[in-house]
């Protein structure tokens, strides 16, 4: 997560270096498949991993086809409306895991 975490730094800001491509990139899919994946606690290890990076890309290509439709396409942007997207989802599956577990603490 620490390299995913580098690269939308490296995306943000506005740092020179050959690792600006690649890092980005690796951010763009761990982010919201690392979201998908704590939400799908359900599936066995395998299908987990691959309905996440699935999902990670159908986000990524739907962020893109949305700010290209409404022509504010930018990779600053693209970045930062992946990762509150899958901050989001995350907020969600925390929401979700405390509400059931207080919930079973009634019972």
């Amino acid at each position: 997560m620490a390299i995913a975490v580098v690269g939308a730094l490296l995306a943000l800001g506005d740092q020179h270096t050959p690792l600006r491509g690649p890092l980005p990139l690796f951010f763009l899919l761990a982010a919201p498949a690392t979201a998908i994946g704590a939400a799908l606690r359900g599936l066995d290890p395998l299908a987990r991993a691959v309905v996440s990076v699935a999902g990670a890309l159908a986000v990524d290509l739907l962020v893109a086809q949305g700010m290209l439709a409404v022509h504010r396409w930018s990779v600053r942007g693209g970045v930062v409306a992946v990762s509150v997207l899958s901050s989001l989802v995350l907020l969600l599956v925390l929401v979700r895991h405390r509400r059931g577990r207080t919930a079973r603490r009634r019972a």
